[in-house]
């Protein structure tokens, strides 16, 4: 088995657990870094219920990763990044799988960059980019379909670090 398995693996088990048990309060999302309100530790930590309270948006598009459009819906990125105070230039998102990427904290003020929590109106499995899936508006602005943005659209978030 592969590193990237058994770390899916793992991730899976520990959130199908947390499904199958009703702690709807485990902390899906970290974050960390320059921050005005954190929750504990300096961090501040989102679970299911609270990101669910965001306003909610939704987009039917076509990505490099599905073969058709697919709907995406959550709160957008930047009102996640209020709520915990962000204060910074840039967003490191971390992965389950340790994939790490930068995104400038302008994207979040420019454009509406949701973190999607469904996908087709459904939770998104793990083993399908989920919980959580950093979602560029790629159909509103042509300029986005690149493989830039395209590389900051992290799937299987677990953490973001405000620098």
């Amino acid at each position: 088995m592969s590193r990237r398995d058994w770390l899916c693996s793992a991730a899976a088990a520990a959130f199908a657990g947390a499904a199958q048990s009703g702690t709807e309060d485990k902390v899906l999302l970290s974050i960390g870094g320059t921050l005005g309100r954190p929750d504990r530790d300096g961090r501040a930590l989102f679970d299911m219920k609270r990101l669910q309270g965001f306003p909610q948006h939704s987009l039917t598009q076509k990505t490099p990763w599905y073969a058709g459009p697919r709907k995406f819906s959550g709160p957008l990125l930047r009102e996640v990044l209020a709520a915990a105070g962000a204060q910074g230039q840039s967003i490191e998102a971390i992965a389950i799988n340790d994939y790490k990427v930068t995104i400038p904290m302008d994207d979040v003020r420019q454009h509406d960059v949701m973190l999607a929590l469904q996908m087709d109106d459904r939770p998104m499995p793990l083993r399908d980019k989920g919980p959580l899936f950093i979602i560029y508006p790629f159909d509103s602005d042509p300029r986005l379909r690149t493989s830039i943005y395209y590389a900051r659209c992290a799937w299987q978030l677990k953490a973001l670090e405000i620098r």
